[in-house]
């Protein structure tokens, strides 16, 4: 039986080739790779709903913009005023530079939050109806991301002594490549993953009775997925050291927020359905 995992997988799929004018040195990245994928396969799944629900397409298409952008900025800002605000209003070019890395789930939640609340306004929709749908395709996309990444060798937990434990040997951090530790990227992306699929078959489930109570789906993914969150952190490696002295760790004290907000969606929606019912 095996004590541990080598995990020696290089993070870029191939690299042009230096001599190559202009692109020379380009990479493909399985963690670019991945993140693309989720929005494609979003983009199919949001198409079936809408579908389902005569709902027109080209509306589909605005959404897909907002989603990307209020994703991609939501993340970035995320990580530089919750991890690196210090080095980041030292040199605010970089924040541009998503590229180099730097990306946080919670700031990418207030993105999509942000952002889809003026989708909703702008297009006179309810802001729930397309939360519950959304969440579907993102919870998917946590699977993907967290699987991107594994493939960077990036975001593992503490070192372990479990045969499943797995030595980064491509670490950026040198000291942490001899030892095996925690694969927290796999928990939490086949975690993600069984949230997708309960969600997906809530919504069919409950689409065909006509049952879907608004906000149901957008809180159960807020309470699942960060409640995840905040018991995985436990498991992991701090990613910042100003995280070392803290009780709990950045990810998980803007959790709990989330966390709590969906408790109150999941009450607000059963109130709101019994005194639908009672009328």
């Amino acid at each position: 039986m095996l004590d541990y995992i080598v995990w020696n997988v290089r993070p870029e799929i191939f690299t042009l080739p230096a001599s190559i004018p202009i692109i020379g040195g380009f990479s493909i990245r399985w963690y670019g790779l991945l993140f693309a994928l989720s929005f494609i396969l979003g983009y199919l799944m949001m198409q079936k709903f809408f579908k389902k629900e005569r709902i027109s397409e080209k509306l589909l298409d605005e959404l897909s913009t907002y989603m990307v952008i209020s994703t991609i900025i939501g993340a970035r800002l995320g990580h530089v005023f919750f991890y690196e605000p210090e080095y980041f209003l030292a040199h605010p070019l970089e924040i541009l530079q998503i590229w180099h890395g730097g990306l946080a789930s919670h700031g990418a939640a207030v993105g999509i939050l942000i952002g889809l609340y003026i989708f909703a306004r702008k297009n006179h929709l309810p802001f729930l109806w397309v939360m519950d749908r959304v969440v579907i395709p993102v919870a998917l996309a946590g699977f993907f991301i967290r699987t991107g990444n594994l493939m960077n060798s990036e975001i593992f937990g503490y070192p372990t002594t479990l045969p499943w434990g797995f030595i980064f040997v491509r670490s950026s951090d040198p000291a942490l490549a001899i030892a095996p530790h925690q694969p927290t990227q796999i928990y939490e992306a086949l975690s993600y993953l069984l949230i997708f699929v309960f969600l997906y078959k809530y919504y069919w489930k409950h689409m065909k009775n006509n049952s879907l109570q608004k906000g149901k789906l957008f809180g159960y993914f807020l309470v699942l997925v960060f409640s995840l969150r905040f018991f995985v952190e436990f498991l992991k490696e701090p990613q910042e050291i100003f995280e070392q002295t803290m009780l709990l760790n950045m990810g998980q004290l803007l959790s709990i927020p989330l966390i709590l907000f969906g408790i109150y969606l999941l009450y607000w929606s059963g109130k709101h359905a019994l005194k639908s019912k009672n009328k």
